[in-house]
């Protein structure tokens, strides 16, 4: 198990490499790094809006929606807020911005529309990426989401919007979505939020939520690391407690070359 976990290790950190390399060079062609914050989500949301075309599929709900290789390239999948949202915040990240999604909730705790929050000017401010826009109230400030809990505030940032839907208002949000595990989410939610108070907000879940290879190397590398412990506690266990001899790989492996390298000795 622990030779299964470090090569998962290797796997997803060549995995991760990759589609690092794949954004940074996807977003030096999109995004002026010597620009403001601003200007640079401006620039996401415009090639998200005003990008070349991009390839279309029959069947859409076939395709890897938080791999940002997929996502950045399917037309289809830049339409809808979820996936839209993944690929605003791998390029956002990948050219150094702070930036996390945001779940609009329905009152019985389902996702009705995905948006991103963009730390600019030491304010969360709100990007919908499905839509291609930057909340702003009429004077062009940047809203917040709590800016946006008022409905006249939503309804003039969105005002230039046609169809804006009514129903994606931001009376309940949250960052992870914990009503997908089965049984409500085992209350995980209430325990949470009991145990350790503001826990989504301590914690950065963009990349771990969003990202397939960046989740496959924190899982990988947390086994990893819980099994050299296990390892560790059971190697003690058995030289003090149990008073066994171990069967030592890296000791058999050295005997093992010693005797196919060795000549023997003649007599």
């Amino acid at each position: 198990m622990l030779l299964v976990a470090l090569l998962g290790c290797v796997y997803s950190g060549g995995w991760e490499y990759s589609v690092r390399r794949y954004l940074d060079g996807f977003s030096d062609a999109i995004v002026p790094d010597s620009e403001p914050a601003e200007q640079q989500v401006q620039a996401i949301l415009d090639w998200m809006r005003r990008g070349p075309p991009r390839l279309v599929v029959s069947d859409p709900s076939a395709l890897p929606g938080r791999d940002p290789e997929t996502t950045l390239n399917y037309q289809q999948l830049l339409s809808v807020c979820g996936t839209a949202t993944n690929a605003f915040l791998n390029l956002a990240r990948s050219n150094g911005l702070s930036a996390r999604r945001l779940l609009l909730l329905t009152p019985d705790g389902k996702a009705k529309h995905v948006v991103a929050e963009v730390l600019i000017d030491g304010h969360w401010v709100v990007a919908d990426p499905a839509y291609r826009i930057l909340l702003r109230d009429a004077n062009g400030r940047l809203l917040t989401r709590e800016d946006l809990r008022n409905p006249a505030a939503l309804a003039e940032a969105t005002r230039a919007v046609p169809n804006y839907p009514k129903d994606y208002t931001y009376e309940k949000f949250a960052h992870v979505r914990l009503t997908r595990l089965p049984m409500q989410g085992f209350h995980l939610r209430w325990i949470l939020d009991k145990a350790l108070p503001g826990w989504e907000e301590r914690l950065d879940w963009t990349l771990l939520l969003e990202r397939e290879s960046f989740f496959a190397l924190s899982s990988s590398a947390f086994a990893f690391f819980v099994l050299i412990l296990a390892r560790i506690f059971l190697g003690w266990y058995a030289d003090h407690r149990l008073k066994i001899p171990r069967f030592r790989l890296r000791s058999q492996f050295l005997r093992a070359g010693t005797t196919f390298f060795r000549v023997p000795e003649i007599k």
